[in-house]
């Protein structure tokens, strides 16, 4: 069964219906609506990109904007999937129902867009419910430290992977975790809880610090070369805390998606693989540490692009991968 961790709608402003009415839902700026509905979507990626900005006020990368187009997607065919939000302490969850998916016209929410609309579309589900099927209530609090961590997301929504969501199904269940609880990599994060540790620095905010140190030290090592040949300069142009801000505010505009292949990126310390931690790049590589030239990919992707011109490395790769769709659906269709 497929579980997702969603919030709802901009800065979550469509839970309280959501809540009141059992239902899940979704919205679509007016201008994207039509877009979306024709099943343009280099149309719709290309508007976001050049009129939309995410909840930390960036523009979104492509993979983001594609995201958002399969939203309504997503809401329009969920029936039966488990859907899980957390609220404050408490962790709600439902099921998606068949059903008929309303779409209503309704005014947008923030003063700085008073005046438009947007298209939410609501998706019939069981009551939502804060209590396991035992009837004991799922207080956040209490759920286990890396539990915590995969049964919440700041995206829009995230759908977990089959060990994660076999785990969210029998918390809800009611049923035994002690399996899930007596692996070692579950025991460290205890560990470390109970030390403290995480609550100074989870796995994302080490990545935050770490890519900026290794920025940092990029920055003075270029700086400080005595060598007869032309360096390319790189400049900071960040104090240290507005520096560790913008890039935290980047994974989260990013959705936790490499900003290239859409790949979902890992953090220090909870990492399955090496090579999809994040990592800082400057678009222009001739150009500096600045507002607007950052985006974070996965360690392989940066490395694969060094220097190369972005929109250059972003051209070829799309190339291989429509070759190996194409390839692949050749295969199929024998």
């Amino acid at each position: 069964m497929k579980v997702f961790i969603a919030n709802f709608g901009r800065e979550n402003h469509l839970w309280p219906s959501c809540l009141k009415g059992s239902t899940i839902a979704t919205l679509e700026d007016k201008d994207l609506r039509t877009l979306w509905l024709s099943g343009d979507r280099e149309g719709y990626i290309a508007q976001c990109i050049a009129k939309k900005k995410t909840a930390a006020g960036l523009t979104p990368t492509r993979p983001v904007a594609s995201r958002w187009f399969n939203l309504a997607h997503i809401v329009y065919k969920t029936e039966n999937e488990i859907w899980i939000h957390r609220e404050k302490d408490a962790l709600w969850w439902t099921t998606s129902r068949a059903g008929e998916v309303v779409v209503s016209l309704e005014p947008a929410f923030k003063p700085a867009r008073a005046g438009d609309s947007v298209y939410v579309i609501r998706k019939p589900a069981d009551p939502w419910s804060n209590t396991n099927r035992s009837g004991n209530r799922l207080d956040w609090r209490a759920l286990h430290p890396r539990a915590r961590e995969f049964l919440f997301t700041e995206g829009t929504l995230q759908r977990l992977s089959d060990d994660n969501a076999e785990y969210a199904q029998a918390l809800i269940d009611g049923n035994d975790l002690a399996a899930w609880h007596a692996r070692p990599t579950w025991k460290a994060k205890e560990e470390s809880a109970r030390k403290g540790a995480a609550t100074i620095f989870n796995a994302k905010q080490r990545a935050v610090v770490r890519m900026a140190q290794t920025a940092r030290g990029t920055v003075a090592g270029l700086n400080g070369q005595q060598i007869q040949r032309t360096v390319k300069s790189k400049e900071l142009h960040f104090t240290s805390m507005e520096f560790e801000k913008y890039i935290a505010d980047l994974i989260e505009a990013q959705e936790g998606l490499c900003a290239i292949t859409g790949l979902k990126l890992q953090f220090d310390g909870e990492h399955e693989d090496t090579e999809l931690l994040c990592s800082l790049d400057r678009i222009d590589s001739d150009g500096h540490y600045e507002p607007g030239n950052l985006q974070i990919l996965c360690r392989f992707v940066n490395r694969w692009k060094k220097a190369d011109n972005d929109v250059q490395f972003r051209r070829l790769l799309d190339l291989v991968l429509l070759e190996n769709a194409s390839m692949h659906q050749e295969v199929t269709s024998v």
